[in-house]
């Protein structure tokens, strides 16, 4: 890629983080990311459709970059607390960003995209699940509530909510698995 191209980007992102660590999505205009930024807005709509595109590929790509850090995403399955706390750890390393990004409204859109990249990542290493309605429902179960659970709670003994977290999740897996 053109390093222009790449500095410009880079500008984008960083003015958008900022703003977006002070105020809503909804409060943030092009006019104003466009100056903070250093760019004019047509340069701005080279590179994105509006502040919600810019915010999605931003929230895609931290989550995409979290969760192909997971080494074992299986362990939700196998090693229930273990893979949980995998999974709130690779979170956690990230847990600025997570905040800015999905403050507010768009923490609804946190648990959607975690929603399907956690899911595609377990389908690909356990196919066997893939088309199995009672794994689906319960792997979202799992990843709404625990990590909304989590989200929420972080401001407490986050090592002590991951153990409880993965505890609970630990006995519905198990109590599924007992189910069938």
């Amino acid at each position: 890629m053109d390093l222009r191209i790449e500095r410009t980007r880079r500008s984008i992102i960083n003015a958008f983080i900022e703003l977006r660590s002070a105020k809503n999505i909804e409060k943030i205009t092009v006019k104003e990311l466009a100056e903070k930024a250093c760019i004019n807005k047509a340069t701005f709509y080279q590179h994105y459709h509006d502040i919600y595109d810019l915010s999605g590929q931003l929230e895609d790509e931290l989550i995409r970059n979290v969760i192909n850090s997971i080494p074992d995403p299986e362990l939700i399955i196998t090693d229930t607390p273990k893979g949980f706390a995998e999974y709130s750890s690779a979170i956690l390393s990230q847990s600025g960003l997570f905040h800015i990004l999905f403050a507010g409204s768009r923490r609804t859109v946190l648990l959607e995209r975690l929603d399907y990249e956690i899911k595609k990542l377990i389908y690909e290493k356990m196919p066997q699940y893939k088309d199995s309605l009672e794994f689906d429902l319960l792997f979202t179960v799992l990843i709404h509530g625990t990590f909304d659970a989590f989200l929420t709670h972080t401001d407490k003994d986050v090592a002590q909510v991951i153990d409880i977290l993965g505890n609970i999740s630990n006995c519905m897996v198990s109590g599924y698995r007992n189910l069938i």
